[in-house]
Parts: structure tokens; sequence; C-alpha cells
């Protein structure tokens, strides 16, 4: 398995310096530096704003904001990236890194609850990647839908793109082995694949992705 993962690193497109070195970085300076996109959810993340070229980006949970900055670098000149972190020991070396990227000025970070700030921030969002508090998956659906009594933060024709989705194989554990963190995820993925609202494909790269389109 690590020589097919080295094949796949040295047949994608190369990880940009200042993201080698946020990595690096938050290596060096935080506790869960596994928390990072990384190289090839990056560039995933990367295209897919590329294909579907969204004017209004929504990220719940920035951490290091190595997600934010891949994201940034597929959007068209004018559109936004609106990325929320719970975190405020984060912010600085967050915002550090916008500053420094030719990317940066297409991001607003926002350091708070997603579930306080997103609803605040007007309109709908085209794209929207999860990747918050694992326990509030299921609250982030029915507020992006709309369920939680506000306005929906999506439209038809958006994505919803959530991470961890797998969590590490604990989604499919015993019931009485299974924590907090392991019910909201498995309960985000019900909620999404009984939605007729929606259609959606889980992706196992590395800890699961969630892909979701709402339908038109």
């Amino acid at each position: 398995m690590e020589a097919l993962e080295r094949y796949v690193h040295d047949h994608t497109e190369a990880e940009e310096e200042l993201l080698r070195e946020l990595d690096r970085e938050t290596h060096r300076r935080t506790v869960a530096p596994r928390m990072l996109s990384g190289h090839i959810q990056g560039k995933l993340l990367k295209l897919l704003v590329r294909m579907l070229r969204p004017q209004r980006v929504l990220e719940i949970g920035t951490f290091t904001g190595y997600s934010a900055l891949s994201m940034a670098a597929g959007l068209d000149p004018g559109a936004e990236l609106h990325t929320i972190e719970v975190d405020d020991e984060l912010e600085e070396l967050a915002q550090s890194f916008f500053d420094r990227s030719s990317y940066g000025d297409r991001i607003r970070l926002h350091i708070g609850s997603a579930l306080d700030i997103a609803p605040t921030l007007g309109g709908t969002f085209d794209l929207v990647f999860i990747d918050g508090d694992k326990r509030e998956y299921p609250d982030y659906y029915r507020m992006l839908m709309g369920d939680a009594g506000d306005r929906p933060l999506v439209h038809g024709g958006s994505v919803l793109i959530a991470d961890n989705i797998l969590w590490s194989g604990k989604v499919v554990e015993p019931v009485a082995a299974r924590d907090r963190h392991t019910q909201a995820v498995i309960e985000f993925n019900r909620m999404a694949v009984a939605d007729p609202r929606v259609e959606n494909v889980i992706v196992p790269l590395r800890d699961g992705l969630n892909l979701i389109h709402v339908k038109r």
C-alpha cells in the first residue's frame, strides 16, 4: 500500500510550495496534524472547484487553512470562499498563510460556531465543504438544507462535500462501541441517502468523502 500511495503522489500534480510549508507548520504547531486535508485531497478539492465554478463557497472547519487555500486556487476571479473555524487559537496560523497566498483575497475567515455564523453570511452557497465537529454533522445538514427552521443555505445544483465520513472505519463497528462522533457521522450519512432532495455517493478517499448534489 505504501508503494501504491507513493505512485499516486508521484503521478498527481505537484504540491505548491506554500501548501507544503503549511503542512510542515501544521505538523510542528498542532496536536492533531492528521486533520490536515493534504496533497491528494487538496488537489481533488481544487479540481472540483475548477469544474463546478462556484461563485460562493462555504467551508465548515478551517483547521490551519490547507483545504481553503486549495479550493481558493480553483476559484474564478470574483468568487469568494467563507471559511469558519471554532478554535480561535488557529486563527493566526491560518490567516498568515492566507495573507501570503496569491488567492488569499478570495478567502474570508470567520471564528466561532458555524451553526451561528453561516446563517448570517447572506445568500446561498454553490459549494459547501464540511469538515467541522463531527458531532454537529447532522445539525450542519439541517442548517444547510433549511430543515432547522431557517432559510436554506444551498440551492438546486449546489454540491456538499463532507469529509471523514467513514470515521476511521468506526461507522461499521457494533452499536455498543459507537461514541457520539461516530453516531453523528452515521446519522449524517443516513440523512443524505434517505433525502429525496439530493443524490449522493461516498468516495473512500482517505477517511471518506460524501459527495452530495442538491437536485434542481
